[in-house]
């Protein structure tokens, strides 16, 4: 038998006794007919204040975004619900102690997940698809307004991508967790993230933006990809059998920070024995930075490899809409006083050592705390606005009739050989500290795959980055300044 047909045992099972469940079903039920009917009225009554305001004209503009609004807000509220069942999934049989039988079922750890997983989530996606079509029905008919196909597909599409991440992060939530009082409060970092979420979107969909809502829907398939992954890889009914309480055990964290922090990154995962290795800045620097750096080789390669395709795209983007000639005046740029204009140039930081070192020393640190909560998109996407400015001037500096590569070995070469090394190190660290929360090591709680990646991260940040980026900062000031008046001062 399958592992999908597995899954699809307990998905019947749970569904099954979903429906049974009046306090599931009702609510359900009511918010599937009357909520289409109350935004019906809703539209229909905004409509007719816009066209007593003077927007009669413009009737159908507003018809054209408000009604896919409507559409999405129909949508969205049935697979709110997903929430309370995905939540109860798992710690809620386990305060009903009911959770012992499935768990005895002879199938896996992911089969099981999965089952969970979709059973939580076909309930509430019916009543969301079924008020759709209602509200779609009813503005047919009361309003003659058809909504275009491609845009009632894309609503359809991103209310399914939405629920698929509200279920998955509650199932995480709900196998992690003891009780359901401790699920319903850490569902607030669902809910709420969701709500904000849907606010900008009903933004693009009033603007009219229909191709950004198609990128809103590929980044929310990864984040479902991601979470799905997620909960797979730190699924355990042994752990979910055995853990009768949560406490907060600040010693024992210290600890095993320290122990995680202290070995060498290439035995970590070897048995704690005797005591713990003594470290010192000659064993970090001729032992353990080269060990991370080889076991980070691939988070590094991406990192590098987003810089490259930064810089590629902003050159291309130069390319394509070259600024008109005589906007960007380039004939003073080897000129004592075109540098000395640098540090009055807004938004920029203090040109000086310690304001361009400073600046960013905080930027960097502030990716890397939202790390874990991005699971590591924030430290390489951090990436993309510098290098994409590098690109592009490249680009502007080759149209204008310059050479780039003696633009980029003068302007970005000095400094950046050493500060470019380190954003890229920074961000490859990032990135696995939000990946540790999605793929934990083996035989790792996540708690201590997030451990190990912060005293990773520590190590590169401390021993590497912050000292290529000092350098860089002095290379910056002192240097960079001086070769641009030599080269292109005539």
């Amino acid at each position: 038998m399958s592992s999908v047909t597995q899954a699809l045992i307990i998905t019947r099972r749970e569904v099954r006794d979903s429906l049974r469940d009046w306090r599931i079903v009702t609510p359900i039920f009511l918010l599937t007919l009357i909520f289409p009917a109350l935004m019906t009225v809703t539209s229909e009554l905004a409509a007719n204040v816009a066209v007593a305001w003077g927007a009669g004209p413009n009737a159908q503009v507003i018809m054209g975004r408000l009604a896919p609004f409507s559409l999405m807000i129909v949508g969205f509220f049935p697979i709110s619900f997903s929430l309370v069942i995905a939540l109860e999934s798992f710690v809620g049989e386990r305060e009903r102690r009911s959770i012992e039988p499935l768990l005895a079922m002879p199938i896996s750890d992911g089969e099981l997940y999965l089952g969970k997983l979709l059973s939580s989530m076909i309930l509430p996606l019916a009543a969301s698809y079924l008020g759709i079509l209602i509200y779609y029905v009813g503005l047919v008919i009361y309003s003659g307004y058809a909504i275009e196909v491609p845009i009632l597909s894309l609503i359809v599409v991103l209310t399914t991508m939405e629920a698929v991440v509200m279920v998955a992060g509650a199932v995480v939530v709900s196998s992690q967790t003891t009780s359901v009082r401790a699920a319903n409060l850490l569902a607030s970092f669902i809910i709420i993230p969701m709500a904000l979420f849907l606010q900008a979107e009903a933004v693009l969909l009033f603007w009219g933006h229909y191709e950004a809502l198609w990128a809103v829907v590929a980044a929310l398939l990864m984040l479902d990809l991601m979470l799905i992954r997620t909960g797979l890889r730190i699924f355990n009914r042994e752990d979910l059998l055995a853990r009768e309480f949560d406490e907060i055990n600040l010693p024992g964290l210290w600890k095993d920070f320290r122990h995680l922090f202290s070995c060498l990154p290439a035995s970590v995962h070897q048995t704690r024995e005797g005591a713990e290795p003594r470290v010192s800045l000659w064993r970090l620097y001729r032992r353990d930075v080269p060990q991370l750096l080889r076991l980070h080789r691939v988070p590094i390669a991406i990192a590098g490899g987003v810089l490259l395709a930064a810089f590629c795209a902003g050159w291309l983007v130069a390319r394509a809409f070259p600024l008109p000639a005589g906007v960007v005046d380039l004939s003073g740029l080897g000129s004592v006083d075109y540098v000395k204009g640098v540090p009055s140039i807004p938004l920029l930081p203090g040109f000086d050592v310690r304001g361009i070192f400073t600046h960013n020393v905080r930027v960097l640190a502030v990716s890397l705390l939202l790390a874990p909560l991005s699971f590591g998109a924030v430290p390489v996407m951090i990436l993309l606005p510098s290098m994409l400015l590098v690109g592009f001037f490249a680009g502007e500096a080759a149209f204008a009739g310059l050479n780039p590569w003696v633009f980029l070995a003068v302007f970005i070469l000095p400094h950046g050989v050493l500060e470019l090394p380190a954003v890229v190190l920074a961000s490859a660290f990032g990135l696995r500290l939000g990946a540790s929360i999605m793929a934990p090591p083996p035989d790792f709680s996540i708690s201590q795959s997030i451990m190990l990646s912060v005293a990773d991260l520590l190590k590169v940040f401390f021993l590497l980055v912050m000292p290529m980026l000092l350098l860089a900062a002095a290379v910056e000031v002192y240097l960079t300044p001086w070769l641009v008046i030599r080269v292109f001062g005539g």
